[in-house]
């Protein structure tokens, strides 16, 4: 063979190198748009099978499973949720939306093909006053004279606070029921700090503002002991007169029965002192069921499956908004309320010509000041160009979130809503002594006398005058907090003050203050809402949109170990804003 095609053989072979290289790429690209393309068709199929409308049949009984978290607005239907449930080591707890809770219960009332509601189980994770609006529409339920039956391996307190408004209730014999009365409880990180070397400069405004306390005490102060006593001994007396007033058992006696600890008393008891009707075994139920359907043919229908069935829409253009606020008060970005989405959705709002009022559904135990001031601000401006705007509380309104509620122009809160705590506070943690324990040093050089403040607070810790320039940021935001409260409520801001100092209180003893108007629920405040803007017949438009099904993929990857979790909320903490409005923590079980 010549030299000469040697030469083009070898230059030959570079090229037929690079074809197989770009037809692999063009083959890769193919196959890539092809996978992506059966795969959005398939997820397609999953979102909307997941969502498929669902059809009544006669003699249904609604099967309403008294399990998962109740968050206030039902998510998006989660098509991964099952999948993802058979992991090995993976605990997923549905979360479903009170707002869809009381759908259903409101069409089960009113469906001719649902003769009752069976309540399954006992372990549904929610809020006082979330559980006490569930409760007030199954005692609606029953005034159309249909049953509702309940039965359970185990109830927790709250949740047999719910079941009771049963006609009979019936728990396996191996079962146990709750009743010990209420607990509030908080952890304090004071001793751990100080074992670590970091201490946290506090500085607030308002006698009962404890939200801070975990951080410099080591156990509840008498301001703190005493407000937590009063609001959990109102949510328990309105738990026991509602027990009382469908079990048919006095209160003296429901008190001296929680003294007795029921959670582990013998099953019998149960039966003797009238928490139950019978104990039965769970398949036993279906003979129960029969006798009340009056015919075996009776048919179960889900939570999911009933919130598929297909509602009745209003065709009025004019329509009265429903926005959901809930969880904690941040600026920018986040989960809860952040003020920038909320900002866009109300200038959404206020550009639609066909919302004529707007609901605020709050349920927030407050958050950043800067934030609910913005947010505060914004529904000032819906109102000025005369859209009313009506605040319905959830389980909590209380600082922020008391805060961006209180210019409304009418308020409702349910009586076991956690609201008032109007109150300022601040929070740097200084790690000064941690940085002498370790050994590192910090310098530097700075053009003026407090230049350095931002970072010397934090890795020195706050001199007198440095806390005197920090206090008086938190005093101001106070003047600014409680001067909305007054202008909002027409209360003098003097009164505000003397009702404020940081205190939560019950929404049954907030409308003798003056911060709430009327007790009521979500519906009440709808038709406020309607009447202020002298509507007949509207239609009803809720914001945001449910949650997105992808997000809660991701967000079920999150297993955090309780160790972990306490060390989050700590970063969140130090993390926030300067400047918080936020009630104290308190888990009440």
């Amino acid at each position: 063979m010549s030299l000469f095609h040697k030469k083009n053989e070898q230059n030959a072979a570079p090229r037929r190198r690079n074809h197989g290289c770009l037809w692999a790429i063009i083959i890769g690209l193919i196959i890539y748009m092809v996978l992506t393309f059966i795969s959005a068709k398939f997820l397609n199929g999953v979102f909307s099978g997941s969502s498929s409308e669902a059809h009544l049949k006669n003699h249904s009984i609604y099967k309403f499973e008294l399990s998962g978290t109740v968050v206030e607005q039902a998510p998006m239907d989660n098509p991964f949720s099952g999948f993802m449930s058979t992991m090995p080591g993976y605990n997923m707890e549905e979360v479903i939306g009170l707002d869809q809770i009381l759908s259903n219960i409101r069409l089960a009332q009113g469906s001719d093909k649902i003769q009752g509601i069976y309540l399954y189980g006992g372990n549904l994770s929610v809020g006082q006053a979330s559980a006490k609006a569930i409760r007030d529409a199954l005692v609606e339920f029953k005034s159309s004279g249909k049953f509702i039956v309940a039965y359970a391996d185990s109830y927790s307190q709250s949740n047999y606070y719910i079941a009771s408004v049963a006609d009979s209730i019936y728990l396996s014999p191996i079962g146990n029921i709750q009743w010990n009365g209420l607990t509030a409880q908080k952890m304090y990180y004071t001793r751990l700090l100080e074992k670590l070397g970091v201490k946290v400069q506090i500085l607030k405004v308002g006698t009962f503002k404890s939200a801070v306390e975990p951080f410099f005490c080591t156990e509840m102060s008498e301001a703190d002991r005493q407000q937590t006593m009063i609001y959990l001994g109102g949510v328990w007396n309105l738990m026991k007169q509602a027990v009382s007033d469908s079990r048919g058992i006095s209160i003296e006696q429901l008190d001296e029965y929680a003294d007795l600890y029921m959670g582990l008393r013998q099953q019998t008891e149960y039966v003797e002192r009238g928490f139950c009707d019978r104990l039965v075994y769970e398949d036993e139920m279906d003979s129960i069921l029969t006798k009340l359907a009056g015919t075996e043919d009776y048919h179960t229908i889900s939570f999911h499956k009933l919130a598929n069935v297909k509602r009745a829409e209003s065709s009025v253009k004019d329509a009265v908004a429903v926005l959901y606020l809930d969880g904690e008060i941040t600026s920018g970005t986040g989960n809860g309320i952040v003020d920038t989405k909320v900002l866009k959705t109300l200038r959404e709002i206020q550009k639609n010509k066909h919302i004529k009022a707007l609901v605020l559904r709050v349920n927030s135990p407050g958050g950043s000041a800067d934030a609910s001031e913005l947010i505060n601000h914004a529904v000032r401006q819906l109102q000025q160009e005369g859209l009313p705007v009506v605040v319905s509380m959830g389980d909590y309104a209380a600082s922020g979130g008391y805060y961006i509620s209180c210019e409304a122009d009418y308020i409702f809160a349910e009586p076991n809503t956690l609201t008032g705590s109007i109150g300022i506070f601040g929070m740097v943690p200084s790690f000064g002594e941690l940085r002498e324990k370790v050994g590192l040093d910090i310098d530097g050089v700075s053009t003026n006398r407090h230049s350095d403040l931002d970072i010397n607070m934090v890795y020195r810790g706050m001199d007198e005058e440095e806390h005197q320039i920090m206090q008086s940021m938190v005093e101001r935001g106070y003047e600014l907090f409680t001067s909305r409260c007054a202008e909002g409520r027409n209360i003098p801001q003097d009164s505000i003050k003397a009702i404020g100092e940081g205190r939560v209180w019950l929404g049954q003893d907030a409308i003798r203050l003056g911060l709430v108007d009327q007790l009521g629920n979500l519906d009440d405040a709808i038709k406020k809402a309607a009447q202020l803007a002298d509507l007949n017949e509207y239609s009803l438009s809720y914001f945001p949109e449910p949650s997105d099904p992808m997000a809660d993929l991701l967000s079920m990857f999150d297993n955090s170990s309780d160790e972990e979790k306490i060390l989050m909320r700590f970063r969140e903490f130090v993390s926030q804003p300067r400047v918080l409005a936020l009630m104290p923590e308190v888990k009440i079980q």
